[in-house]
């Protein structure tokens, strides 16, 4: 039983699962909107609310985790060096998940998440 397990499983195993979020993270940071399903935005919000954070504490340990979690170095410091200046008076709700029409082939659920 799951009961009150917060992760989404989003029907893979563990490896795939953060692998995903990873590369939806980095694409999410570069672009400024990624548009998938509705399951997967939501797994992606904590995740880039979590980078976004570290960025804005901007410690040699945060800059080292984000190094770490996000696939592209060029882009952790292109990061870091603007969230203070974009995100500093907010305390949270960096991005926005904005749902659109559902998927032609599988009727799923699909959303717009960008960042705020």
């Amino acid at each position: 039983m799951r009961h009150q397990l917060r992760i989404s499983q989003l029907g893979r195993p563990a490896d795939q699962r953060k692998a995903l979020l990873r590369g939806l993270t980095t694409q999410l940071i570069r672009e400024g909107r990624v548009t998938t399903t509705k399951a997967r935005a939501k797994a992606l919000r904590d995740e880039v609310e979590r980078m976004i954070g570290l960025a804005k504490d901007g410690s040699l340990a945060s800059r080292r985790r984000a190094i770490g979690y996000i696939y592209d170095k060029k882009l952790v410091h292109s990061l870091f060096e603007k969230a203070q200046e974009r995100y500093g008076d907010r305390q949270g709700g960096y991005t926005r998940i904005v749902r659109t029409v559902s998927r032609r082939g599988d009727n799923a659920e699909m959303a717009i998440i960008e960042l705020v």
